[in-house]
């Protein structure tokens, strides 16, 4: 299993950067390779991916998430095995501290080969990279989600995906 962990600086508010993030459909427009990602429920996305010509899908579960502080998740289901969280730290009113920690396991010879050239750690600083440019650009949301999932727990009531 590889880990790879980024963190990038956006010029927004944590909660700006956070209330993007939880608008998990909104990903493929700064994740490379990340054709579709459709959200089940408040804790439970479907992925649709095509990296090196190679089509994946597999579904996501939300662990833990915590509103302006952290989102984590792990796969339940397909050939891609991973667990990851970001976390959003407050660096000052404008800006924010935006960490992503990856664990992932490659299947299949494409993604081992890919791993072990560096092709995931070059894809995720990329995805972070476009994840800055795409809220600054911005300037705002598309959206929030600002209940909690608890770990082991179900959701409590909250407001749910703001489109």
């Amino acid at each position: 299993m590889s880990t790879i962990k980024e963190t990038v600086e956006v010029d927004v508010p944590v909660h700006t950067a956070y209330n993007q993030w939880t608008q998990f459909e909104e990903f493929p427009n700064f994740m490379e390779g990340v054709e579709e990602v459709r959200q089940l429920d408040d804790r439970h996305n479907h992925w649709t991916t095509k990296i090196a010509g190679v089509r994946r899908e597999f579904d996501t579960e939300i662990v833990d998430q915590l509103a302006d502080e952290r989102v984590t998740w792990r796969t339940t289901s397909g050939d891609t095995h991973q667990r990851g969280s970001v976390r959003f730290e407050r660096v000052d009113d404008t800006h924010t501290r935006v960490e992503l920690v990856l664990d992932v396991e490659p299947s299949g010879a494409v993604e081992k080969a890919g791993d072990m050239m560096g092709t995931i750690d070059r894809r995720v600083k990329g995805d972070m990279k476009r994840f800055k440019q795409y809220i600054e650009e911005r300037g705002a949301e598309s959206g929030a989600w600002r209940g909690r999932v608890q770990p082991g727990g179900d959701t409590p009531s909250g407001p749910g995906p703001i489109l």
